[in-house]
């Protein structure tokens, strides 16, 4: 039985680091090789006339989007974390809505989401957003079902978190597309492991983050981590995971070498500069989402942490977005 050739297009948002598509070309690559004839036609393309330049000095060969691609399959918009699709042209967003109303499947690696959804073309699906994105994502698009899980498939639409999971879904499709038997050979020519499941979630496991295997500590965290906005005090996590304060914190310092007390002090301060840095929400709303009763003690606990005020932080961010655009 002859195998169809699917013609398959990466179009590359303007900043877009060649190493984000590159677990995806991995994917395609290796099915061409380990089926009985290519099973994929790829072509990369970019929104302007400029070579693809890195700091470290790569040329990724792309050619300039044509503003049509009626013979593809599938159309994926990658972009990075680091420069997100803040606006769309609104020629651009015409001509991705005439492909999927003829019947082209949309795709988004990583912060590709954010073009899709700057087109309305994820209205009414789901979609794989990455956990660092997630709030700026919500924020932006309130609805747009956003999921961190590792990848979603929904209808015509595929979206990706970034990294091993760009991996993970185009392992999905090619199962889907052209078997399970290839996309096993696939899997193992790639020296995978396992392949994953879309549902899995992005975060490393609690405990392989913390490297420890002691179950209290683990408890105690996960507590922490689901009381972010009304912190507990040291003895009330103690008392929930049935050990003494002095033990609690005998195993924080045996294992993360800090005190419990300081270990969530700084938990809370990563989640409110993640939030300052994603979302537009003012410093007094992040602090008290954060467990900090008042203005002054958010913003004085954050310089001692980080060094620089929740403002100044803010503001340094806006000025270094400004100067690379």
């Amino acid at each position: 039985m002859a195998i169809e050739l699917r013609r398959v297009a990466f179009l590359l948002w303007p900043g877009t680091h060649p190493a984000t598509l590159m677990p995806a070309l991995a994917v395609l690559r290796s099915a061409n090789r380990m089926a009985p004839e290519p099973c994929y036609a790829v072509e990369c393309y970019t929104l302007d006339d400029r070579p693809i330049l890195t700091d470290e000095g790569w040329q990724f060969p792309a050619r300039p989007w044509p503003g049509e691609a009626s013979d593809i399959g599938r159309l994926w918009v990658v972009a990075d974390n680091a420069d997100l699709p803040e606006s769309l042209a609104p020629q651009l967003a015409s001509q991705w809505r005439s492909m999927a109303r003829d019947g082209v499947a949309l795709g988004a690696i990583e912060a590709g989401v954010f073009a899709l959804a700057l087109a309305g073309l994820l209205d009414e699906h789901r979609c794989a957003v990455h956990w660092r994105l997630a709030d700026e994502f919500r924020e932006q698009f309130p609805l747009i079902q956003a999921s961190t899980q590792l990848f979603e498939i929904d209808r015509s639409r595929a979206t990706a978190s970034g990294g091993q999971a760009t991996v993970d879904l185009f392992l999905a499709l090619l199962a889907e597309e052209h078997g399970a038997d290839l996309a096993a050979l696939v899997a193992e020519d790639l020296v995978l492991e396992r392949t994953r499941e879309g549902s899995e979630r992005q975060r490393i496991p609690l405990r392989n983050r913390l490297g420890a295997t002691h179950p209290k500590l683990t408890q105690a965290v996960i507590l922490m981590e689901s009381n972010i906005e009304e912190p507990l005090t040291t003895d009330e996590i103690a008392r929930h995971v049935c050990v003494s304060r002095r033990q609690l914190e005998r195993i924080f310092k045996q294992y993360l070498n800090s005190v419990p007390s300081q270990y969530y002090l700084e938990l809370r301060l990563n989640r409110a500069r993640q939030m300052l840095l994603q979302t537009s929400k003012s410093i007094i709303q992040i602090g008290l989402s954060c467990g900090f009763s008042s203005g002054p003690h958010f913003s004085s606990a954050y310089r001692n942490c980080f060094g620089i005020t929740p403002r100044e932080d803010r503001n340094q961010r806006r000025a270094q977005q400004a100067m690379e655009q």
